[in-house]
């Protein structure tokens, strides 16, 4: 796992139970009282949350390794994101009574928790700074060479070596801070450099390096 320990894992084996979830069910709803979290030991989910003009925004996608809805079960407040299966996935579903005690008892646990919150927080302090300081064209590069790397799947039908990553256009546009027009555009130049390649509900990374200097460069 990404940061826990074998014993770490075992003990969260212990105390709670696997669950399987196909694509599009939902494992965790915005707004819904906190009573467990999941590690996730396979597939890829995203977390979105809705605004009150039906927008919904992609916060992030979350893979094998994962923590999911640990904050809530912490601080005992309301889910502040949905969670959905992007994927077929799996995960083990502890009770979050059952989490806290863990915690309590287990001072290595709480820290690598604390390691991968602390993580999430750095991460979405660097895509704010982005924000304001990349152009559009770099920052959707980035975010696709940094979720190819670390969620894509093998697409050879496509290109050998092309890596396929989970995420349409208007999750791009959410997760960069970017309107869908100016995405679209973006993808269309990176079409025509040969980088990349999209379909529904999918973009398939053809060239890993060439997009990661876009990234760079623009």
């Amino acid at each position: 796992m990404a940061f826990l320990s074998p014993g770490e894992v075992r003990l969260l084996r212990e105390a709670g139970h696997p669950r399987t979830w196909v694509r599009g069910e939902v494992l965790m709803r915005e707004g819904e009282t906190a009573d467990s979290v999941v590690l996730l030991t396979g597939g890829l989910v995203k977390a979105t949350v809705d605004s009150a003009n039906g927008y919904t925004s992609l916060l992030a996608l979350r893979g094998p390794g994962e923590l999911l809805g640990e904050l809530a079960c912490i601080d005992g407040r309301p889910r502040g994101a949905t969670v959905t299966a992007m994927r077929r996935s799996a995960g083990l579903v502890v009770a979050g009574e059952a989490f806290l005690r863990l915690l309590e008892r287990d001072p290595a646990l709480c820290l690598a928790v604390l390691r991968s919150v602390v993580g999430r927080l750095r991460d979405s302090d660097g895509l704010r700074a982005d924000q304001g300081a990349r152009t559009t064209g770099a920052r959707v590069a980035g975010l696709l060479v940094k979720l190819a790397v670390q969620y894509g799947s093998a697409a050879p039908e496509t290109l050998p070596g092309a890596v396929a990553v989970q995420v349409n256009q208007r999750e791009l546009a959410s997760a960069t801070g970017a309107s869908r027009e100016s995405v679209v555009r973006c993808l269309r130049a990176m079409q025509r450099a040969g980088l990349v390649a999209t379909g529904r509900g999918r973009t398939v990374v053809l060239d890993l390096a060439g997009l990661r200097r876009w990234a760079e460069e623009e």
